[in-house]
């Protein structure tokens, strides 16, 4: 939508379809579409243990899944721009 509306693509443009490439088996091309998939999906696990394990039983109390998650976020928007940048200006 947002490619219609204002003629440039989003920062998260290809997320949806790069995952459904990943449950079909083709990872590269996952990684074309999204290169930042790889990062969420790490992402959105860490962040269904830091609401879902309050006890942080999983991993016995060793991992701060905040600190994580937070180390993640930065990770993840670091690649979401510059492939973002690399989509819009370089090719």
């Amino acid at each position: 939508m947002n490619k219609d509306l204002f003629g440039i693509e989003c920062l998260g443009c290809g997320a949806q379809r790069a995952f459904l490439l990943i449950l079909n088996g083709d990872f590269f091309a996952a990684f074309i579409m999204f290169p930042a998939i790889y990062t969420t999906i790490i992402l959105f696990f860490f962040i269904s243990l830091l609401i879902f394990d309050k006890k942080q039983k999983i991993f016995k109390g060793k991992l701060n899944y905040h600190k994580i998650v937070v180390k993640l976020v930065v990770i993840n928007a670091v690649i979401m721009l510059f492939s973002y940048i690399y989509k819009q200006f370089l090719t």
